[in-house]
C-alpha cells in the first residue's frame, strides 16, 4: 500500500530551476490534498572558522547580524518569488496556488542535512528539489546536495531537472 501524502518539503536554492521544481510539488499537493512545506538553506561558515581565521568577537557578531538579515531578506524573497510563479501559473494550474503552501522556513546550515532533519521534524512524506547536475563534469552545488538527499533518506524523492530549452 502507498502511504498517503500529506506534507511535502519543497527545498529551493531560489534557481530558476527550484521554482520549475515547484510546479511539481504543486501538482503533487493538488493531486494529494496536501500541503507543501518550503525550506531555503543557505550555508553558514562556523565560528570556529572566525575563531581560527583571526577574527574578532565583534567582527563576528556582525557578521552573525548581517546573516539575520540575508534570512529575513530570503524569506521576503521567498514569498515575492511565490506570489509571482502563482499570479503565472494559475491559469494553467488554477487558483490557490499559494494556499498549498503552510510554512516558509530559512535555515543556515549545510542544505543536504537541513533538509533531511527538516523532512524528519516536520514529518514530510516527500521531498521534491530541482538539480542542475547534467554529468560527472557538469557538478554542481544542488546536484551534489540533491545526489546526498537521495542517497542518505528512506523518504520518496523527487529530483526536478532543469528541461532542455529548444535549440532555435
Amino acid at each position: 500500500m502507498i502511504p498517503h501524502i500529506k506534507k511535502i518539503l519543497y527545498a529551493t536554492d531560489l534557481s530558476k530551476n527550484s521554482s520549475y521544481a515547484f510546479y511539481y510539488a504543486t501538482d503533487l499537493a493538488r493531486k494529494h490534498d496536501a500541503r507543501i512545506i518550503i525550506l531555503h538553506c543557505s550555508e553558514s561558515i562556523s565560528p570556529w572558522h572566525y575563531v581560527h581565521g583571526g577574527i574578532t568577537d565583534d567582527l563576528f557578531k556582525t557578521l552573525q547580524k548581517d546573516k539575520e538579515r540575508e534570512k529575513e531578506k530570503d524569506t521576503v524573497e521567498i514569498k515575492r518569488l511565490l506570489q509571482q510563479f502563482c499570479q503565472n501559473t494559475e491559469t494553467q494550474i488554477g487558483p490557490p496556488c499559494a494556499n498549498l503552501v503552510s510554512e516558509i522556513i530559512v535555515k543556515e546550515g549545510y542544505p543536504a542535512e537541513e533538509i533531511l532533519n527538516t523532512a524528519d521534524s516536520k514529518k514530510c512524506d516527500v521531498i521534491v528539489l530541482g538539480t542542475h547536475g547534467k554529468g560527472r563534469l557538469k557538478q554542481t552545488f544542488l546536484g551534489s546536495v540533491a545526489r546526498s538527499v537521495l542517497e542518505r533518506t528512506r523518504k520518496p524523492v523527487f529530483i526536478i531537472p532543469l528541461p532542455e530549452v529548444k535549440k532555435i
